[in-house]
């Protein structure tokens, strides 16, 4: 039996073999009932290794460590009489689960040379989120680009494909090409909401901020909560809601969508984007209560309590600064580890010292991080946030000609609609 992409599949249920590609169409777009899907290929063969796998990476994203290890367990299990690429998919998938990132990576690179149309492990190395884009190493945007060209002719028109394509392209400043193959994916799976984050992206490159935020409101409203990128999608609401001005519905998001108490998004999305969204609202002079930074502190310690993912830990040093958390910054700085671990702590102790007022020296911090900020992972947009700290820090050092030009050079359009205070 064949799966959706065209490889032979351990299991002579039709029924669970039809369940297993909708969990795989719907965990490649962000769609709602994933959990479900898998699970329903597991009730209709439980012999189904690779259902478990599937299952299992969906509850990685969740956050729900147990749940991982138990439908990691049961593939395991199961491994003895499968073909030669799905021993390889679940061992590949056991290093990505159990953090061995930089083995998985390399996993996954010998893998699609024999199998380029396993999806569930192609897509292990695409995206911001993905093993290149965490793998901390320079050029992880070029080298991005250059893992999902390399797919082309096994994956042709495909929606998935395309829109990551499209998002490869977008890092790297190719956005009339990312224009056509984001219209590509979008007119191949209209639901996928990693398509209309990455057209979301799109607009924020091209400083349509306006039209951006129309376009999201639209798709968004009609997004089911449950998805996994619901949170971010709400984060991007929120901040063109900040950046157009309408604070009203920056609160609404943040409280309703995106904070620890009602978010059902990852504790990766929850954690960034809460810290991102007020981080920024500050930056422009709006006022934060300091109680939301003290909530965000308590969950950053709950869900990643020791360092070592370089992106969650430079947000969770924000929130720890700002929450008074000294003892939990300190824990970021001293026990920074992994392969940003110098960015890391660079960044932090930048953030305690902008905490301190002692604007010259973080803006000395934060500037030295702006050659190699992309190894920490997440896109450009998300990145922002060092690079408006840094001029939030020279304007205040009485340096606001040089915060215009480093901005210039970056972010144009920070300067020209005003989004940091002073500015």
């Amino acid at each position: 039996m064949l799966d959706a992409y065209e490889n032979p599949v351990s299991t002579t249920s039709t029924s669970a073999c039809d369940a297993y590609n909708r969990g795989v169409h719907r965990f490649l777009g962000a769609e709602p009932s994933v959990e479900e899907s898998f699970q329903l290929a597991i009730d209709e063969d439980p012999k189904f290794a690779l259902a478990h796998i599937g299952l299992a990476r969906e509850m990685q994203i969740r956050g729900r460590p147990d749940d991982v290890r138990t439908s990691l367990g049961n593939a395991r299990e199961l491994i003895e009489n499968l073909s030669e690429r799905e021993k390889s998919h679940i061992h590949i998938s056991a290093f990505l689960l159990e953090g061995k990132s930089a083995q998985a990576r390399a996993a996954v690179y010998e893998h699609v040379t024999h199998w380029p149309k396993d999806v569930l492990i192609a897509q292990m190395c695409t995206s911001v989120f993905g093993l290149i884009g965490f793998s901390g190493l320079p050029g992880r945007e070029a080298e991005q680009l250059a893992f999902v060209s390399g797919l082309a002719s096994h994956y042709g028109d495909n929606w998935w494909f395309r829109a990551q394509l499209a998002f490869a392209q977008l890092e790297v400043g190719q956005l009339e090409t990312a224009a056509v193959n984001i219209e590509a994916a979008l007119n191949g799976n209209p639901d996928s909401a990693h398509s209309k984050h990455v057209r979301a992206h799109l607009y924020y490159e091209n400083m349509e901020d306006e039209e951006g935020l129309r376009y999201l409101e639209h798709h968004w409203k009609n997004y089911d909560p449950s998805g996994s990128l619901y949170n971010h999608i709400s984060w991007h609401v929120g901040l063109w809601s900040l950046e157009t001005g309408n604070l009203d519905q920056m609160w609404r998001v943040l409280d309703s969508d995106i904070n620890p108490k009602n978010s059902q998004g990852p504790p990766l999305n929850i954690l960034t984007d809460s810290a991102a969204l007020l981080f920024r609202a500050e930056l422009a002079g709006v006022e934060v209560p300091p109680e939301r930074w003290q909530t965000l502190s308590s969950y950053a310690l709950a869900k990643f309590a020791k360092p070592g993912l370089g992106f969650a830990d430079v947000h969770a040093a924000i929130i720890h600064t700002r929450s008074g958390n000294i003892e939990a910054l300190n824990t970021i700085i001293e026990g920074a580890r992994g392969p940003v671990a110098e960015l890391t702590k660079a960044l932090a102790e930048g953030y305690r010292e902008m905490e301190n007022r002692n604007w010259s020296k973080a803006a000395t911090l934060f500037a030295s991080t702006i050659p190699s900020h992309a190894r920490l992972g997440g896109s450009k947009a998300q990145r922002d946030l060092i690079d408006f700290s840094l001029a939030a820090c020279l304007i205040r050092d009485g340096r606001r000609a040089e915060a215009r030009t480093a901005l210039s050079i970056t972010r144009p359009k920070a300067v020209q609609k005003d989004l940091i205070a002073g500015i």
